[in-house]
């Protein structure tokens, strides 16, 4: 049988195992002595005293957290699906447990919201284009607001922006009408230099009538090349007017 002294070793000695906590390189242990806060111990082994102290151990790694689809309502009322990823860790382990309760559903609730606040101010070609403004903007907003709870908002992703059927056909109507519109302005510009061309052409060829002459013997040189048996073709009196002259004087 134990005697009474075996009974208080065991005792002592069940108390100063309970006593003796480990925390992990990312790990803090926020101390409370009886209610009031004492201070932060860790990482390593600490002491807590049982029933007098108590501790909360707070993770200072980075936490992926996915924001789940938010109902967006831009602000050319076009009704869209947006979800996002949210990087942040904890920078000040007092605060996060002092300042609010559940810091991490408290973090998710706010990148909800706030989620749903921003993108509803801008139209949905800056959510499609300006992802990289947008995703500052969600960042530099909940990193000031979760500073109080000793939150650092690292980094905020816009992953998917859903739209329903009917904007996805109305958005392949305008992209095939924009097509549309770029090579009718591309054909009437090439138009507009072709036409210049042959302007410069046309007065470069008035200056000089041997040009001309040279031009139109090309160009029957060019139709003659073609399987015709027979070509008609009209005889310019500039082509021939020299020649009389010089018979005249003869």
């Amino acid at each position: 049988m134990f005697g009474f002294g075996s009974v208080i070793l065991f005792f002592v000695a069940a108390l100063v195992v309970s006593s003796i906590k480990i925390l992990n390189e990312y790990e803090r242990g926020v101390t409370f002595t009886l209610g009031r806060y004492t201070g932060i111990k860790g990482p390593g082994l600490i002491w807590v005293w049982p029933v007098i102290q108590s501790i909360a151990r707070v993770d200072l790694r980075t936490v992926v957290m996915d924001v789940p689809p938010q109902d967006v309502i831009t602000r050319d009322n076009v009704s869209v699906k947006v979800n996002a990823v949210l990087y942040f860790r904890v920078v000040a382990p007092d605060k996060a447990i002092l300042q609010v309760a559940h810091y991490y559903e408290a973090t998710s609730q706010l990148a909800q919201t706030t989620l749903r606040s921003v993108l509803g101010q801008h139209e949905l070609d800056d959510l499609l284009m300006e992802r990289d403004k947008l995703n500052k903007d969600i960042q530099a907003i909940l990193d000031k607001q979760t500073d109080p709870w000793g939150i650092k908002v690292a980094n905020v992703e816009i992953k998917h922006v859903d739209l329903d059927e009917t904007m996805i056909r109305a958005m392949a109507r305008q992209a095939e009408a924009e097509r549309t519109r770029r090579a009718k302005v591309i054909h009437a510009e090439g138009e507009m230099q072709a036409s210049a061309k042959l302007l410069e052409a046309a007065n470069m060829l008035a200056k000089e009538p041997q040009a001309l002459q040279l031009r139109y013997l090309q160009t029957l040189v060019d139709v003659a090349g073609e399987k015709n048996s027979t070509i008609i073709f009209p005889l310019p009196m500039d082509l021939i007017t020299p020649l009389m002259k010089k018979l005249s004087k003869d």
